[in-house]
């Protein structure tokens, strides 16, 4: 393929029209109308050791905020919500609630279909949120200041918490506006009408927080310098990084990072802007591979490949999203890995694939290949803490590429905490995220306590 003269890729804006463009970047799931709300509602059983809650990372009371929109009394269930979840009304937008809390409703044991708990969850929380009103009360000053890297659900959750306890906090975050992944890195279908930055506004009603965007770790700030005008200091820095497939030809300009394409689409104002191939191949099996797909094809795509090294159930993405990817038009090709992106003169023709096979669990090539031919090749095979090995100076001991930390969240730096995706076993979800955040601040506010003199 690499003798053949060159093809000009065939990368176009405006493959759709707008409507259709609007049609396809609908939210996915539609808000419960009150009427609706209820009638779901009416299907709990309100469990009295509700195995739902087990399953919420954020230890949400299910039943009772369920029973409080059975009553009629949404913002109540907001609140319930709210007071272990900040972030509520995004998680109930973008959490695998299928392998959550829904798939572990009774319902679903009996063979019925499950409690829609999710779609409960945002009706709760859009309310409060339409109200503007915060359903918690800002304690009174403590005097204590805590700077908080990164404004991704793990840095908001929490700055939030220390703000309600009465601490004053800095949020910093590199990028021009807060959110991490919320804002940048879902889907656009999950959370439309600029729902990540509305929740943030929320959040930050609370008062307490000042925000500092465009200041980056290493760059701008040190965290020596924090640890010296701070009392304490949080890390929900994220994953920067993105590892590479380290095959020949991957350099060429139309073989891209699949976080930061969807990071452009997130941000743009006309997505009849943004050019598209006619033939695309993503390579990954996770939630990022399959946002990455299925919005390729939702801008008018017409060949759409997702490519997996391994099996469907070794796939990160859950279920449900793998047969979203599929009801939306997406080939999943399993069992094979890039073995070199095919190109001519810098241009992105192919790529070519080594089928695999598994053995005692280890993943083996086999040596035959197929070839795809491509326009756009979107790489997603997972991301690391550091962009570069020079970033990881000045960090808290590290383990298995990541920040270790201690059952309370502390790192190996005195006054310095960390959570979410770049600690050591983080679970890679906005919810658990939160629930790091959460407890992270509880933790701090503990220790801040036991100085006082």
């Amino acid at each position: 393929m690499n003798e053949t003269p060159p093809i000009r890729p065939d990368i176009a804006a405006a493959r759709l029209s707008p409507a259709e463009l609007d049609r396809n970047f609908a939210d996915i799931h539609p808000a419960l109308s009150p009427h609706d709300a209820a009638v779901e509602a009416d299907r709990c059983y309100f469990c009295y050791d509700a195995p739902c809650m087990d399953a919420c990372p954020t230890g949400i009371d299910i039943p009772l905020f369920i029973r409080e929109i059975q009553a009629g009394n949404p913002l109540g269930a907001a609140r319930t919500i709210f007071s272990q979840n900040i972030l509520g009304g995004m998680c109930a937008r973008v959490c695998p609630t299928e392998e959550l809390c829904e798939g572990a409703c009774v319902r679903q044991a009996a063979e019925e279909r499950p409690v829609r708990i999710g779609l409960l969850q945002r009706h709760a929380t859009d309310t409060m949120m339409a109200t503007g009103r915060q359903p918690f009360a800002r304690a009174a000053p403590t005097g204590r200041h805590v700077a908080v890297v990164g404004a991704g659900p793990a840095g908001l959750s929490c700055a939030h918490r220390l703000a309600m306890l009465g601490h004053s906090v800095t949020l910093y975050d590199t990028r021009s506006k807060p959110g991490g992944l919320n804002e940048f890195g879902i889907a656009s279908y999950k959370a439309v009408d600029d729902f990540a930055q509305r929740e943030v506004d929320y959040l930050l009603s609370v008062g307490g927080i000042s925000l500092q965007t465009g200041t980056a770790l290493g760059r701008d700030i040190s965290l020596e310098a924090l640890s010296a005008t701070h009392d304490a200091v949080f890390l929900g820095i994220g994953l920067a990084g993105v590892n590479a497939l380290g095959v020949d030809g991957e350099g060429a300009p139309d073989c891209r990072d699949a976080v930061d394409w969807i990071a452009t689409l997130r941000q743009a104002g006309d997505l009849g802007a943004l050019p598209i191939g006619r033939r695309v191949v993503v390579i990954g099996g996770g939630m990022t591979a399959v946002d990455a797909a299925v919005q390729a094809r939702a801008l008018g795509a017409e060949e759409v490949t997702l490519a997996y090294r391994r099996g469907r159930d070794a796939m990160n993405a859950s279920l449900y999203e793998q047969e979203l990817a599929a009801r939306r038009g997406v080939r999943i090709l399993c069992h094979v890995q890039p073995r070199r992106v095919l190109s001519h003169g810098g241009v992105v023709q192919g790529i070519e694939l080594e089928r695999t096979r598994e053995e005692g669990g280890r993943l083996i090539g086999t040596g035959a290949t197929l070839t795809l031919e491509a326009d756009q090749i979107f790489k997603a095979i997972g991301q690391t803490l550091l962009a570069a090995p020079q970033d990881g100076a000045g960090l808290p001991a590290l383990e298995a590429g990541r920040i270790r930390v201690d059952a309370e969240l502390r790192t190996s730096m005195p006054g310095i905490w960390a959570g979410g995706d770049c600690i050591t076993g983080g679970l890679d979800l906005t919810v658990a995220a939160v629930e790091d955040g959460k407890r992270a601040a509880m933790s701090i506010h503990a220790a801040l306590l036991r100085e006082r003199p």
